[in-house]
């Protein structure tokens, strides 16, 4: 039943993310790319990493897709704005493309077969683990990158702070 679900979630991910370039309004790609970020946490869920499907939901689903839709509606974009491209750069683009396929697939030619799925990995991707790890075996480096990130938004906070002489 899960690799039913797998190819149905990759099929769905490489279709949206083909839609993402081929579409011409950016409103509509933008949505195909929502569609393809659930795809991918739903291969994070198959996995049994619980954590990275969550996050994936919250932030790339969520906070990073409401920025880009935030960002394309201020731009207010329309095609009569839009320059337009020469021949010379749409085949440039297409030999370029042709060029990284070759490598991926020369790459990709010494490689074995993939092992067949199994069907359950473990606790491997629980968000209890992942605790255990990160405030056991990693507490210093966790709590240096949070103080880091405080430093960050103090930082942050006082650039964009305006002044009032």
């Amino acid at each position: 039943m899960t690799i039913y679900l797998f190819y149905f979630l990759s099929f769905l991910a490489i279709l949206s993310g083909l839609m993402v370039i081929l579409e011409k309004n950016p409103i509509h790609s933008v949505l195909y790319l929502v569609i393809t970020f659930f795809a991918i946490a739903g291969h994070y869920l198959l996995l049994n990493a619980q954590f990275l499907f969550a996050v994936q939901i919250m932030v790339y689903a969520g906070a990073i897709m409401v920025l880009f839709l935030f960002v394309i509606m201020l731009l207010n974009l329309n095609k009569e704005a839009e320059p337009h491209k020469n021949n010379a750069m749409k085949f440039a683009a297409v030999i370029a493309a042709g060029l990284l396929l070759l490598v991926f697939v020369a790459a990709l030619k010494g490689t074995s077969e993939l092992p067949a799925p199994q069907e359950s990995v473990g606790d491997i991707g629980l968000v209890k683990n992942l605790g255990k790890v990160l405030f056991k075996q990693f507490l210093l480096p966790f709590e240096t990158a949070s103080l880091l990130f405080l430093a960050a938004m103090v930082g942050a906070v006082m650039l964009g702070k305006r002044d009032t002489k």
